[in-house]
C-alpha cells in the first residue's frame, strides 16, 4: 500500500467508529464486522471478502497504540484527514512531497524527520532512507471464534478447528514464482520499491510502477497464487483449551496467523472462546455455583443433603435453623486451573414451596401456623420502620 493510499483511507469510517473511540469500542466494532464479513460466513461473496480485508487493515492500524498515534498525526497534517491539499504528485499544492516523506526532512530545524519518520513504522521502512522493499515483514494477526461446552471450559479440552485464512503458498513456498524459477530484482528501482521523479523544482517519491512497490518482478508467476506468494487455504488446527478458561477469553497461538512477507515471521492467531451455559451449574471466578431446592422442615430441623458436582456427588450437613438463601461451601469442588488454584462449589439453599397440598399436609401446616402464631418473623423489620417514622 502506497503512502497516498494509507493517508487517504479513513480507517475510523471502515470500522464505523468515531476518531475518539476507545480501544474497547474499536475492538468491539471490529469483532462484530469480522464475524459478519468473514469468508466462511459469506462463501463466494467477493464484496464481503473485500470489506473483510479492509476492516482487518483498519483494525491492524487502530488497535496498535503507536500506529494509531502516527495515523492520527498524519491525518492532522492534511487538514484534519481530508487528504493531500492540491492533490498528490501533481505539483498543484505547492509543496515538496520529498520533504514530507523525509527525503529532505532530516535537515529541518529541530531534527524533524518529516512524514517519512512519522510513517516509517507503518510502511516498514526508515524515514527518508529509501530502505529496500525486500525487508522482512511480520504477517498480520488473525482472530477467530470457537464455542465449547461448560464442562470443556472447566476441565479443558482439545478442539479441532477448520480455518480459512491466507497462508504461504505451498506451490512456490511464498516466492510467487513458478517452481523452478525465481523472482528478479526490479531494475527500475534497484529493489527499493520506490522511484523518485522531478517535476520542475519539486521531487516526488512514489511506489515503483514496474514492481508495484515490491522491489522484485516475477516473470513466471506461480499458477496457484498468481505471483502473490500467499493463497487462501482451509486448514485444520488442533487448539488446546486450558482448564478454567472463561467466556470471552482469548487464546493466542503464536505463528499461526497470516504469513510474513520476504521471509518475515508469521502473525499470531487469537481464538475468542465462547462458553455455552450449563443447565445446572454456574460460575463465579474459580468457584462453581449451584442452587439446591430444600423443604422448610429440612432447614428448620436440619438434614443431610446429597449435592451433585461436575464429577459426582458430595454430602453436606445442613444445621437446624438454617435460613433459606444460605450458601454452603464444598471445598475443592470447583474449577482447577493450570496455576494450581482450585475453587469451591457454592451451594445456595432455596426453600421449595409446593404448588398443591393434600388435605393431610394442609391440616398439618395449619396446626403448625397456630402453634407458632406468637412468633412474628417481621418483628425486627416493623420495629425499625416504627423507629424511623417517629
Amino acid at each position: 500500500m502506497s503512502a497516498r493510499d494509507w493517508i487517504e483511507k479513513d480507517f475510523y469510517r471502515e470500522l464505523g467508529v468515531t476518531s475518539d473511540a476507545s480501544a474497547d469500542e474499536i475492538k468491539k466494532a471490529y469483532r462484530k464486522l469480522a464475524r459478519e464479513l468473514h469468508p466462511d460466513a459469506n462463501p463466494g461473496d467477493a464484496k464481503a471478502e473485500a470489506r473483510f480485508k479492509a476492516v482487518s487493515e483498519a483494525y491492524g492500524v487502530l488497535s496498535d497504540t503507536a500506529k494509531r498515534k502516527q495515523y492520527d498525526e498524519a491525518r492532522r497534517l492534511f487538514s484534519g484527514g481530508g487528504g493531500f491539499p492540491g492533490g498528490f504528485g501533481t505539483g498543484g499544492g505547492g509543496f515538496d512531497v520529498g520533504d514530507l516523506f523525509g527525503r529532505q526532512g532530516a535537515q529541518q530545524p529541530g531534527g524533524m524527520g518529516g512524514l517519512g519518520d512519522l510513517l516509517g513504522g507503518l510502511f516498514n521502512r526508515r524515514g527518508g532512507t529509501g530502505a529496500s522493499a525486500t525487508r522482512p515483514r511480520r504477517g498480520d494477526d488473525v482472530e477467530t471464534d470457537v464455542r465449547i461446552d461448560f464442562t470443556e471450559a472447566v476441565k479443558g479440552a482439545t478442539v479441532p478447528m477448520r480455518l480459512s485464512s491466507p497462508a504461504t503458498c505451498g506451490t512456490c513456498a511464498g516466492s510467487g514464482a513458478r517452481p523452478g524459477t525465481s523472482p528478479r530484482t526490479c531494475t527500475n528501482c534497484g529493489g527499493a520499491g520506490l522511484v523518485t521523479r522531478s517535476q520542475g523544482a519539486f521531487a516526488f517519491s512514489e511506489p515503483c510502477a514496474d514492481c508495484r512497490g515490491t522491489g522484485r518482478i516475477v516473470d513466471d508467476p506461480c499458477p496457484e497464487c498468481a505471483g502473490d506468494g500467499v493463497s487462501t487455504k482451509t486448514r485444520t488446527l488442533t487448539i488446546r483449551i486450558p482448564s478454567g478458561v472463561d467466556d470471552g477469553q482469548r487464546i493466542r497461538l503464536a505463528g499461526q496467523g497470516e504469513p510474513g512477507r520476504n521471509n518475515g515471521p508469521a502473525g499470531d492467531l487469537f481464538v475468542l472462546v465462547h462458553v455455552n451455559p450449563h443447565p445446572v451449574f454456574g460460575r463465579s471466578g474459580n468457584d462453581l455455583t449451584v442452587t439446591v431446592p430444600v423443604t422448610f422442615p429440612e432447614l428448620a430441623l436440619g438434614t443431610t443433603l446429597t449435592v451433585p458436582t461436575l464429577e459426582g456427588k458430595v454430602t453436606l450437613k445442613v444445621p437446624a435453623g438454617t435460613a433459606s438463601g444460605r450458601v454452603l461451601r464444598a471445598k475443592g469442588k470447583g474449577i482447577a486451573k493450570r496455576d494450581g488454584q482450585v475453587g469451591d462449589l457454592l451451594i445456595t439453599l432455596n426453600v421449595a414451596v409446593p404448588n398443591n397440598m393434600d388435605a393431610a399436609a394442609r391440616e398439618a401446616l395449619e396446626n403448625y401456623a397456630s402453634a407458632t402464631a406468637k412468633h412474628d418473623p417481621r418483628a425486627e423489620l416493623n420495629a425499625l420502620l416504627e423507629k424511623r417514622s417517629v
